[in-house]
Order: structure tokens, then sequence, then C-alpha cells
């Protein structure tokens, strides 16, 4: 078993995925929010360098619209992209605040970070953040972001935009919080019997088939698309860890060596 010390990590990457900002009836999880902005505020005292990628844009759109299920029309997202972002960082600025933590906002598409100049400079704007003590909450930019023929914009989802940002940056470690504990031999949500897995060196068949279903009804994430961003981490030396986002201070716990959720890793 690796030493689950990981203190050592001193550019960390956050996902917080919408599942851990929406509640279940739709409404806005302020106590999580809340609880999370304390949790990053306090890493960057302890000197630590911490990017947010946050999810629930579309989520907060919804409930701020008061709608239920989520449109299947493209223009209708990204409509509610729009409506939810703005009200989204609004709510990050006041609770960071409250801890007189400085944030940003980075808004993304895939051929930004694939251009070679356009990449440079958002890395140079990460680098120049970080070293001001600023968080970046980086999302995509859902209201632009589209795939059409041979021009990719869309990461697909925040767990692999999450993976890409970590490997620009060159970040120590990857923490993705989910709406589930960790990787499962099997779904939990579906059999009593299903074990966590606390460590995972490679990505294989084995891994791929515990990793089958999609996400909430909020959100666009599965446990697939999190292996693909664990698989890009495992495979550039980093560590990564999947665990559970109810309540987000759990990253102290992570990285004092504390045995949560599963921690993926180069054998």
């Amino acid at each position: 078993m690796e030493n689950r010390n990981l203190q050592d990590a001193k550019r960390i990457v956050v996902k917080v995925g919408t599942s851990s900002l929406i509640r279940a009836n739709g409404k806005i999880n302020l106590q999580a929010i809340d609880e999370l902005c304390y949790t990053l505020s306090g890493l960057v005292n302890e000197d630590k360098e911490v990017i947010l990628v946050s999810s629930g844009a579309v989520g907060v759109g919804l409930a701020n619209m008061g709608l239920v299920q989520r449109p299947k029309q493209i223009p209708e997202q990204q409509a509610l992209a729009a409506i939810g972002q703005s009200q989204l960082m609004t709510i990050y600025q006041q609770r960071f605040a409250m801890y007189s933590q400085k944030t940003s906002q980075i808004l993304l598409t895939h051929d930004v970070l694939t251009y070679p100049e356009s990449r440079e400079n958002v890395l140079n704007t990460f680098n120049e953040l970080l070293k001001w003590k600023v968080i970046p909450v980086v999302n995509e930019n859902d209201t632009v972001a589209v795939d059409e023929m041979d021009h990719q914009t869309s990461f697909g989802d925040n767990d692999w935009l999450s993976a890409v940002v970590a490997s620009g940056i060159d970040a120590d470690l990857l923490i993705v919080l989910s709406d589930i504990d960790g990787l499962f031999d099997k779904n939990p949500k579906k059999y009593a019997d299903a074990n966590l897995i606390p460590e995972v060196t490679e990505i294989n068949e084995k891994i791929t088939g515990a990793a089958g279903g999609t996400g909430s009804r909020f959100g666009t994430g599965g446990m697939a698309t999190k292996i693909k961003a664990m698989d890009r981490m495992i495979n550039e030396g980093r560590k990564a860890v999947l665990a559970n986002g109810k309540r987000p201070s759990i990253i102290f716990e992570i990285l004092n060596g504390k045995q949560i959720g599963t921690l993926f890793h180069k054998k």
C-alpha cells in the first residue's frame, strides 16, 4: 500500500462535481460550497497552490430558472450555463471573501489548450495567479463549447478538464470530489456487497469494467469519465484521489494520509 501522506503536494487541483454543489432537490448546496471555500482558503494559508475546477453552471442555472429537468437542446443548455456561471462565481466570491481569499475565473475551451500560443498564454496566467496566491476557479466555457467537424472546443466533461489542467500546470495532485466514496468493484448504488478499491496503480479492463454508469441528472460525468482522467494522471506519474464531496473538508484528511476514497498513482 502506497504511503498515503500527501502533505508534500504543493500544487493541487481540486475538481468538484455538480452533485456536490446542488442538492438532490435542485437547490444550491450553500453549506458544501462554504466548507469548500473554507478548506481551499486554508490550503492557500499553508502555502499550497490551489486550482478549483468547478462544475455546476448548468445546475445552478436550472435552480435559478426553477427548472427540474436538464433540457436536451444545446442552445437551452448553453443559455442555462450562461445564467448559472455568473451566479456560481458570485457565490464563490462571496464565500471566499469571508476567508479573505482572492479568486479569479478562467473559462476554457479545448482548443485553447491545444494551440501552442494560446496554451502558453493561459498557462502563464495560471502561474501568475498562483504566484499571487489567488485561486483560479476553472470551468469549461459551456456557452461556446460545441464540437463541429475538426474544430474541437469541448472537453466533454470536467473530469477530463481537471486532468488536462493538472497536466498543463504540472500539478502534484488532483483531488476529484464526487457523489461516491471512491472507485468500487461494482456499483454500490445497486449492490450492497460492493467493495471500495483503496488504491489503483494501473487502469486495466477490470478497473474500466467496475466504472460503468453515468452521473446525476444535474451533471454529465459518470465514473467512466473519472477513470479516463485518472488514467492520464497515472501515466504522467501524478497522484490523484477520488473521494466523496459531501463534506469538502475531508481534503485536509486526505492530505494528512487518512485512507479516504481511492488513491491513483504509478507503481
